[in-house]
C-alpha cells in the first residue's frame, strides 16, 4: 500500500487532538472527568445503536422515546455512581442520578406499551444489552474515579482518583501500540478471523511490552510502589481489552461496515476508540473494589 502523505497528516492531528482532550478530562478535576466520560457514554450510544439496527432492521422502529431514554437510564448510573459530595446547589449527583433511573426505568415499558402497543422482547434485550455492555462500563469507570479521592477540607486537595484510570488507559494504548509494531515487524500467525490483521505475535509481543512498560514506568519514574496492582489492571487491559477489541470487530463485521463511526477523521467512531477499555474497565473495578 502507498503511503499517503495527506491521510499521515490527517490521522497525526486528529490523534494530537484526541489525545490533549483526552489528558484535559482526565486530569483537570473531578467535573472535566465526568463530562469527558459524559460525552464518550453518549457517542457509544449513538453508534451501538446504529450497529444493531445495521445488524437487525426491527431495531430501527423502536420510538425515540425508547432510543433516548435508555441512554438518560443509563447516565443516571453514571451519575448515581458519582462520588457522594459532588453535586449541583442542594442536589448531588448521587442523587440526580437515583431519580433518573427509577423513572426511566418506570417510564420506558410504560411508554412501549401505549407507543408501540406491546412489549418487544427482542428489542428491549438489545438496549439492556446496551446498558450492560456501555453504561455499566462507565459507571463503573465513574467510581473507579472515586477510590483515590480522600475526605478532607477539600475534595481537590486529596484527589487522586485520576491514578488508576491513567494506568489503565494507559495500559491499553501501549498493549495497541505495541502490539501494532510487533505484529507489523515479526507478526506471521493469526489470531483471530475475526480481525485478520491480528496476529499471535503481536499480541503477546504488546502484552509483555505493555504489562513491562506500565510496572517499570509506574514503579520507577512515578514512585507508585503497588507494583502489583500495576501488573494486574494492564495484565487485564491486554488481555480483556484484547477480547473488547474483537467483540467491537464482530459488531462492525455483522453490521458490514469498517468503522463504528466518523468522529474522529482517520480514526474511527467512539466504539473504535474506547472498545478496549469498555470491556476491561468492569475487571478494572473488580479488582480495585476486592483486592487492591
Amino acid at each position: 500500500m502507498a503511503f499517503n502523505i495527506q491521510t499521515f497528516k490527517t490521522r497525526s492531528l486528529t490523534a494530537a487532538i484526541f489525545v490533549v482532550v483526552m489528558l484535559a478530562g482526565l486530569l483537570l478535576n473531578y467535573f472535566s472527568f465526568f463530562l469527558l466520560f459524559t460525552v464518550i457514554h453518549f457517542g457509544c450510544w449513538l453508534e451501538y445503536q446504529k450497529l444493531i439496527g445495521l445488524i437487525d432492521e426491527d431495531y430501527k422502529q423502536i420510538t425515540p422515546f425508547h432510543k433516548y431514554g435508555v441512554m438518560i437510564l443509563g447516565w443516571g448510573f453514571m451519575l448515581y455512581m458519582a462520588h457522594p459530595s459532588i453535586g449541583i446547589g442542594n442536589l448531588t449527583l448521587h442523587e440526580i442520578g437515583w431519580w433518573l433511573m427509577v423513572v426511566f426505568a418506570l417510564a420506558l415499558p410504560i411508554a412501549e406499551i401505549l407507543f408501540s402497543k406491546q412489549l418487544n422482547v427482542k428489542l428491549i434485550g438489545y438496549s439492556l444489552t446496551g446498558l450492560l455492555y456501555i453504561s455499566l462500563s462507565w459507571g463503573l469507570m465513574i467510581d473507579i474515579r472515586n477510590k483515590g479521592m480522600v475526605d478532607g477540607d477539600s475534595i481537590f486537595h486529596y484527589d487522586f482518583g485520576w491514578i488508576y484510570p491513567i494506568v489503565l488507559i494507559a495500559s491499553i494504548w501501549i498493549n495497541d501500540t505495541m502490539a501494532y509494531i510487533v505484529g507489523s515487524f515479526i507478526g506471521k500467525t493469526p489470531f483471530s478471523s475475526i480481525s485478520p490483521k491480528k496476529t499471535w505475535e503481536g499480541t503477546l509481543g504488546g502484552a509483555i511490552l505493555a504489562i513491562a512498560a506500565v510496572t517499570l514506568l509506574g514503579y520507577f519514574a512515578f514512585g507508585m510502589k503497588d507494583y502489583t496492582s500495576l501488573i494486574v489492571i494492564s495484565s487485564i487491559a491486554a488481555v480483556i481489552g484484547t477480547a473488547g477489541d474483537l467483540l467491537e470487530s464482530k459488531l462492525k463485521r455483522m453490521a458490514n461496515v469498517k468503522d463504528s463511526g466518523h468522529i474522529m477523521p482517520g480514526h474511527g467512531g467512539f466504539l473504535d476508540r474506547f472498545d478496549s477499555l469498555i470491556l476491561a474497565t468492569p475487571f478494572v473495578w473488580f479488582y480495585i473494589t476486592f483486592f487492591a
